[in-house]
């Protein structure tokens, strides 16, 4: 973590020390357009607001990115408001928003709010101030998110209850009576239009009070993408902060663009290998092996019953390549993880 390069000055000027509330980290890998993108949707209410400033780390992405990144702030007046950094390994989502928390903790003036933002992401006017007006309203909150949506406006689902033996029932069944009587375990409940409490919430934008950062801790790095900011925010709500859900903050969420993973996609690649470690190490790290032992069995039984369903009925099949496989092969059966 200290082989640190930074393109823009490290400490803010203290004009804007004195204005900022909220520090917005966003997480670069190979995706330097959408990002640039992302930028760029903030800079408006930037120049009204100038209550935010940004760090930009690059997850030491194999391509060209530095050099557009760099050029794109020098080229459009960025740097008064983004600091960007370089990460001397691609070390997961975990590890590169790690950095800019270090960053903020060891180089900034005092910061209330620390932003997680994904570069697949377009962020409406507004969209940072409704968060950061909501924290200020609701001092006992921890975390909050904001409405994903789509670039027509639709909604996306995310607010989320933690996965459990049966969510993962539930969803490896896919069946309705099952779902009915589960409904209280579904992992992601229907979109509501009102700010309300829940277990988690998408971490493409998610606002975190800097004050539980001490208490909680950082991410957790062992998860290399998927299910950190779940960890994180079950870290949380054990410790007695709340999480909640706040739809006037609205925020385009191009979905896989950044991780190339579409759950929507009718046609989808098979899942990386870390999709299926972090699942197992979710489940141990909070629950035990036993109990994800037993959630595995579920899943992969579930899954072949809805295989032979699938092809009784003539449904189309919408799975990833090999996904069974890969589901006993990094099964909590065969492996376990450090706490």
């Amino acid at each position: 973590m200290n082989s640190l390069i930074a393109t823009m000055p490290l400490k803010a000027t203290a004009e804007l020390a004195d204005m900022v509330s909220t520090t917005i980290i966003i997480v670069n890998y190979r995706t330097a357009a959408l990002t640039i993108q992302c930028i760029a949707s903030l800079a408006t209410d930037y120049v009204r607001d100038r209550a935010f400033r940004v760090v930009l780390v690059d997850n030491c992405s194999p391509d060209d990115s530095t050099n557009v990144l760099t050029h794109a702030i020098q080229e459009n007046g960025w740097g008064e408001w983004v600091t960007f950094i370089f990460a001397p390994k691609n070390g997961g989502f975990a590890y590169g928003n790690n950095l800019g928390l270090s960053l903020i903790k060891q180089s900034f003036e005092p910061t209330d709010y620390v932003l997680l933002l994904n570069p697949d992401t377009v962020v409406r006017p507004g969209a940072v101030q409704a968060l950061c007006d909501f924290m200020n309203a609701n001092p006992s909150v921890g975390i909050a998110g904001s409405r994903l949506e789509n670039m027509d406006g639709t909604p996306q689902i995310s607010a989320f209850r933690f996965p459990s033996f049966w969510s993962e029932l539930d969803d490896a069944f896919r069946l309705g009576l099952i779902t009915k009587f589960l409904r209280q375990s579904v992992v992601a409940p229907p979109v509501r239009d009102e700010a309300h409490r829940t277990d988690w919430v998408a971490g493409a934008s998610m606002i975190i009070r800097r004050d539980i950062l001490d208490k909680v801790g950082m991410l957790d790095e062992n998860f290399f993408m998927y299910f950190e900011e779940v960890d994180f925010c079950f870290r949380a709500q054990r410790m007695g902060f709340s999480c909640w859900y706040v739809p006037e903050s609205r925020v385009v969420h191009l979905v896989g663009q950044s991780s190339g993973i579409d759950s929507a996609d009718p046609k989808p690649k098979r899942r990386p290998t870390y999709v299926f470690e972090s699942r197992r190490r979710y489940f141990q790290k909070h629950y035990g092996r036993l109990y994800a032992s037993m959630t595995d069995v579920a899943l992969l039984f579930g899954n072949l019953v809805w295989r032979a369903r699938r092809m009784l009925q003539r449904k189309p099949n919408t799975d990833p390549p090999h996904l069974w496989r890969d589901m006993f092969s990094h099964s909590s059966l065969f492996h376990s993880v450090k706490s």
